[in-house]
């Protein structure tokens, strides 16, 4: 199963050794381009903040902690420039192999970039784990945001930007990645900071995350969106068919889930609620694919899948290094 994860890495391997100014093609580079990781604790809006960037729906997004757990991408290109952003798992302290595999993805994806853009909760303030991410951060790379502004008066945000210098972040910006309001600011900062190379993905490319991945996001989202307390969290998705044809694409996906009880509360009241995330789901997928869906879900207890080396790896989350 692909999550994505080896796609952009092979990019960065690609590219990252060599910057000659020329790629796979030996066209001369004459755009700026780089790599952007946007890492920071749980529910930060790192995702909020990629999607805004990119202009579309690349991530899922939710109030939850712990939203996203692959290391996913997203491409903006304009004229002059190719950013690919790379949105991270929020750093945790890990109490699963499923955590830990989600706080190396994000630490990791701060190696080979050339920017790192460090994103701070406005409303929650600075926090001991925030301090301790920063670091150990590159801070020649590093760019800091506090963001959800709208949220907290003026001077609040002014004393968390000038804690950030203290803490040695030298550029800081505020903003609101849900209305987009100091976005482009941020934007020419990052592509500033961009040396000249190649662009790696084709211009009208926003994301390299394969549709199967996408497809169990989406359905991941919807759970998120109306399961409560743990059980969001103690799911997986596995797409076991993703049939594309011209005006239909069949999809069949299973829901994995640590207990029986969290079954029962999946499937709700005579399947009420599968099939209200089933219908949720659908529609999204079918603005990605671009056809009718026809979409089938099935729900599996699998004790213990978190802590399980083999699950981890069927469901994509297992890391190369």
């Amino acid at each position: 199963m692909t999550d994505g994860k080896d796609m952009t890495e092979s990019v960065i391997a690609s590219f990252f050794g060599d910057r000659d100014g020329r790629d796979d093609a030996g066209k001369s580079a004459d755009v700026k381009s780089g790599f952007v990781a946007i890492l920071g604790s749980p529910n930060v809006g790192k995702s909020t903040l990629m999607n805004a960037f990119v202009g579309a729906k690349i991530a899922i997004v939710s109030e939850k902690a712990q939203t996203t757990r692959n290391r996913i991408a997203g491409v903006v290109t304009k004229e002059g420039y190719q950013i690919v952003f790379l949105d991270t798992p929020g750093i945790h302290e890990p109490r699963t192999k499923l955590g830990e595999y989600m706080v190396k993805t994000a630490y990791s994806a701060g190696r080979d970039v050339d920017v790192i853009l460090m994103l701070i909760d406005a409303k929650k303030g600075i926090m001991l784990r925030d301090k301790e991410i920063i670091s150990r951060l590159d801070r020649k790379k590093l760019i800091a945001a506090v963001n959800k502004k709208d949220l907290v008066g003026k001077e609040t945000v002014s004393a968390q930007m000038d804690l950030l210098r203290t803490l040695g972040a030298d550029t800081v910006f505020a903003l609101s990645a849900k209305y987009h309001e100091g976005v482009q600011e941020l934007e020419k900062e990052i592509v500033d900071r961009l040396p000249f190379g190649p662009k790696y993905y084709p211009d009208d490319m926003q994301t390299d995350m394969p549709e199967r991945f996408i497809a169990s996001e989406l359905i991941r989202e919807k759970m998120l969106t109306n399961l409560r307390d743990e059980v969001p969290h103690g799911v997986g998705i596995e797409i076991e068919k993703f049939e594309e044809q011209e005006e239909i694409t069949n999809i069949s996906a299973v829901i994995y889930c640590e207990r029986e009880s969290h079954k029962g509360i999946i499937i709700g009241r005579k399947g009420s609620m599968l099939k209200k995330i089933g219908t949720e789901a659908r529609l999204d997928l079918e603005m990605l694919t671009g056809t009718k869906v026809f979409l089938e879900l099935f729900v599996k207890v699998k004790e213990g899948w978190r802590n399980s080396n083999f699950m981890l790896k069927e469901l994509g989350y297992s890391n190369r290094d």
